[in-house]
């Protein structure tokens, strides 16, 4: 079975280091996709889970940042304008024309972007952070294997978030 009962790919159980990293990012990607699938613009909109003000919407609207943020700013090395609005630099923040048909696109554009960049990079190839960056983590040059990691964890957390406000929206368990 390449796939769970719900389509989201089932990472390798045995496989060299890359296909295992890639095969979890992709299925924490394809997890996201499935906490947003079949709601309306107005349920993507609600943060049910107080007193966060976190929403489905938001989350997709961030993690197009994050994918943007670590795999063509930083390992890239790309002088690329956020994903959104330059206000709203996480991506958290929703605006009235906006709406989850939109973001989820903008978002998959990213991944695909993603995936293009790191097709051909080696594991140890490095990239440097922002100062901003650097000053959190203790040093500039991060490799792409840390990415990949940070990113399964980054999806996985949020994924934790979407789990809870999907739940709170329309009673959907699972996944």
């Amino acid at each position: 079975m390449d796939a769970t009962p719900d389509g989201r790919p089932i990472p390798p159980l045995q496989a060299d280091e890359r296909a295992t990293l890639e095969g979890w990012l992709d299925f924490h990607r394809a997890t996201l996709a499935l906490k947003c699938a079949g709601l309306d613009d107005r349920q993507a909109r609600l943060a049910p889970v107080a007193p966060s003000g976190m929403t489905l919407l938001g989350l997709v609207q961030h993690l197009a940042e994050v994918e943007r943020n670590w795999f063509q700013r930083v390992s890239a090395g790309q002088d690329v304008p956020p994903v959104h609005e330059a206000d709203n630099p996480d991506g958290f923040t929703l605006t009235p024309d906006r709406g989850l048909d939109q973001a989820l696109a903008r978002w998959q554009t990213e991944v695909a972007r993603s995936r293009e960049l790191t097709a051909g990079a080696a594991l140890d190839a490095t990239g440097k952070l922002s100062e901003q960056e650097a000053g959190h983590a203790g040093g500039q040059g991060v490799s792409l294997r840390w990415i990949l990691v940070h990113l399964i964890e980054e999806y996985a957390r949020h994924n934790g978030h979407a789990d809870l406000i999907r739940e709170a929206i329309d009673g959907a368990t699972g996944a």
